[in-house]
Order: structure tokens, then sequence, then C-alpha cells
């Protein structure tokens, strides 16, 4: 019926609802601002009714917009500047979305809460550039730490070069000693082979030499019989012959004569005494 019966379009689909402008306080009393926090909502269709019937058509005012402020000055104060700009951060969005969330299935079920988006806040200037300093800092120190590392990932590299070069000509030269270590020992055991050799031949000749004097000898003591002994005496004789003219022959030749006979008389009687001792022997 016009102008008693009202419409009111509901939006069903996904909604992101800006809260701007959030002053807190932290727990040492320092004033921050966030500048705007997104909320990610749904309203369910099955719940569309009763929501609004319970909390009107902008039912998004009591539970996301008055909530977030409502959330964000607890977190504030239980937190430290330092915690709620720099160390926990990045957890707001999450601990916002389940206080959210938390509150909207207890006591507005129809309110789906997907996400919550928190933009850094907005500090004192004088408290900014201090701890744009202290970033300034922490980044040199970083980069310190990681020139520091990059410095000993280089010294270590080049240590391991520097030992696997050492091993290297460690092997080389363990490879060269044992190259040389076997060319000595085969020197050796040539030399070794041709000592013996050389010993073999020597001792070959020198039982040669005496076989040969000792049959030399054994020839020469046949030989000495007194026949062969007065053969030689004459050659010798005859090959010394001298003519004497005069009434008297010299006595030397009739002296060495003598001499002769008795000497071929002494070997007479020892070889016949060695053939007589041989005799009995075999016997």
């Amino acid at each position: 019926m016009p102008l008693v019966t009202q419409y009111e379009p509901v939006l069903v689909t996904l909604q992101t609802d800006q809260v701007r402008d959030i002053p807190c306080g932290t727990k040492g009393g320092v004033m921050i601002n966030f500048e705007k926090i997104e909320v990610v909502n749904k309203l369910k269709k099955e719940y569309v009714y009763e929501t609004l019937l319970n909390y009107g058509v902008n039912y998004d005012n009591t539970w996301i917009y008055d909530k977030i402020h409502h959330e964000i000055n607890q977190f504030c104060s239980s937190h430290s500047l330092q915690q709620v700009y720099i160390d926990v951060f990045d957890q707001i969005d999450e601990k916002m979305k389940d206080a959210l969330q938390c509150d909207c299935t207890k006591y507005a079920p129809g309110i789906e809460i997907l996400s919550v988006r928190v933009t850094k806040p907005i500090i004192p200037e004088r408290i900014r550039r201090n701890y744009e300093q202290m970033e300034e800092e922490r980044t040199k120190v970083l980069i310190s730490i990681e020139r520091q590392k990059v410095v000993e990932k280089e010294s270590e590299t080049q240590k391991k070069m520097a030992i696997h070069e050492a091993e290297k000509t460690a092997t080389v030269s363990n490879i060269l000693r044992e190259q040389k270590l076997k060319e000595k020992e085969n020197a050796m055991e040539l030399q070794e082979i041709e000592n013996q050799m050389f010993i073999a031949h020597q001792k070959c000749l020198a039982d040669a030499d005496f076989y040969s004097a000792t049959k030399e000898a054994e020839v020469n003591k046949m030989k000495l019989t007194p026949e062969f002994l007065e053969l030689k005496f004459i050659e010798a004789i005859a090959n010394n012959t001298k003519i004497f003219f005069g009434h008297k022959v010299p006595d030397m030749v009739l002296d060495q004569r003598l001499l002769v006979g008795n000497f071929l008389e002494n070997v007479s009687q020892q070889v016949h005494g060695e053939r007589q001792m041989k005799s009995d022997d075999n016997a």
C-alpha cells in the first residue's frame, strides 16, 4: 500500500565495509590512529529477515563499524606501541576477524566475516622518525650480517678450494713418489739380476780356469817321468850346445849331467812311490 508499505534493498553478496579514522591509545599511553580498516562480509539469505528484524537495515553499524572500534581499542590498550606498530602488527587482521566472527556467530548468525585488512596506524611524527632510524639501523645491521655471511662464504669457498688443491697436489706427489719408488725397485731388481748373472759368469770362468789348471797340472804330473825329463834335458842341452877346442874339456857339462841324473832318479822314485800307494788304495 502506498505510503504504508516500506521497501528496502538488501545486499546478500560480498560487500566491503571501510571503517575510517579509529583513534586508540596504546598500553604506554601513546595515541595512534588507524586510518582505514576494511571488513569483507556477507549476509546469508536465510538470515535476512531475522537480522533486519533484530538490528535494522543498518545492521553493519552495530556488528562491524562499532565492533571494529571496540576491538581495536581493546587490542591497543593491552599492547605497547612497539607491539602494535612492529611486533604483532601482522597478527591484527586475524585477531579482528576472529573477534568479529565470534560475536556475530553468537548474536547475529546471518553475518559472515570473510576477512579483515588493517592498514598501518599513524603514529606521532617524532616516534615515527625514531622507528625509521631504528629500521635504517636494523637494515644496516642486516646488510652487514649478510655481507659478513657472503665474506664468510667466500672465505669458506677459498678454504675448500685451497684444501682441494692441497689434496690434489698431495695426491700427485704420492703418485709420483710411488712411481719413483717403483722405478727404483725395478732398477734394483734388474741390478740384482745383472749381479747374479755376472757372479755366475765369473764363477763359470773361475771354474773353467780351475778345471783347466787342474787338468794341466795332472797332465804335467803325468809327464814327470824320467824319460820325459831326460828328453827335455837333452833338448835343453842341445839348444845350448857349445863346442870347446882344447886338450881339456870343462867339467860343467859333466856336473850338470850328474845333477840331472840324481834329479831324475829322485823323481822316478817319487812317481813309483805314488803309483804304489794308489795301487794299495785300490786294493
